[in-house]
């Protein structure tokens, strides 16, 4: 089992690697207000080509983006390869116990989010976790461009 020291820097192989294997990515706390960070990021995602699974209480069975918003993680009938948390950092640990109860292979906690113990817990059942971190920023940085057949 590994576990990442998330007080250094990611490797570029480590994050590269994530993004090039994950399709199908829950985002939990996603909101239909297209001012809020998490629409954005979630739009970016969904036109890049990922297979978005907004999860939000308030807004389950509403579409955000023409996507079925979810109530919680266990109510997706699919598998999941990411779960991405727009919580706070203290939500973060309840939304990683959900991700590892439902097979989920990364659990991405967003920029401003870290916990620890959620990290811990989720490196001891297998998964590969990021914390503090945008996908959406990490996808446009140069060493990612050209896999995704853009210039730099």
């Amino acid at each position: 089992m590994t576990y990442m020291d998330h007080d250094q820097d990611y490797p570029t192989d480590y994050l590269a690697g994530i993004l090039k294997s994950v399709k199908t990515i829950a985002m939990v706390g996603a909101s239909s207000d297209p001012t809020k960070f998490s629409y954005g990021v979630l739009r970016v995602l969904h036109e890049t080509g990922y297979n978005m699974i907004p999860v939000n209480p308030k807004e389950a069975g509403s579409e955000i983006r023409g996507l079925m918003c979810r109530e919680s993680l266990s109510s997706i009938d699919e598998p999941v390869d990411m779960v991405q948390v727009f919580r706070t950092s203290e939500a973060a640990y309840g939304v990683t116990e959900e991700a590892i109860e439902i097979g989920a292979k990364v659990v991405w906690m967003q920029i401003g989010v870290r916990n620890d113990e959620a990290a811990r817990m989720a490196e001891a059942a297998g998964l590969k976790v990021v914390m503090n971190r945008c996908p959406k920023i990490e996808l446009f940085r140069p060493f990612w461009k050209p896999r995704l057949n853009q210039a730099i």
